[in-house]
């Protein structure tokens, strides 16, 4: 299995847009929790948003060729604001979610952002881990 972490781009929006939605709806619908995105077009729209700012530092995850995953940094102040980070639920617990989520971190720590915040679902115990050892 051969991971490439690159860029983002806006024309990544349809199909991280697609893996976000069900990223969130699996873990929403496990723990009987309303989706975090109505659709996969409203999560679409939010990562065109991002993918399309300047602002944001995007990350998207492929493996074997094949679009896997996505995180952004929000570069905008002094404290960093990272995510939204998605997986597809298919490539899971691949170590896809901890490469996206140190490149990020060590962007921030280049940049010398002041701080990084992060919002996490309380309910996700998998990623609250992760998130603890980074």
């Amino acid at each position: 299995m051969s991971i490439v972490l690159r860029p983002g781009a806006p024309s990544d929006s349809t199909v991280c847009g697609r893996i976000c939605f069900e990223a969130f709806r699996a873990i929403d619908d496990e723990h009987n929790f309303p989706w975090d995105f109505p659709s996969v077009e409203v999560a679409t729209q939010v990562l065109m948003m991002l993918l399309s700012n300047r602002g944001f530092y995007s990350l998207v995850a492929e493996k074997d060729g094949k679009v896997v995953g996505s995180n952004f940094l929000d570069e905008r102040g002094p404290i960093a604001g990272l995510g939204p980070i998605t997986v597809d639920p298919t490539s899971q617990n691949a170590t896809i979610g901890r490469r996206l989520m140190q490149a990020a971190l060590d962007r921030a720590s280049d940049r010398r952002a002041a701080g990084v915040r992060l919002l996490q679902s309380t309910f996700h115990n998998r990623s609250l881990c992760l998130y603890a050892k980074l």
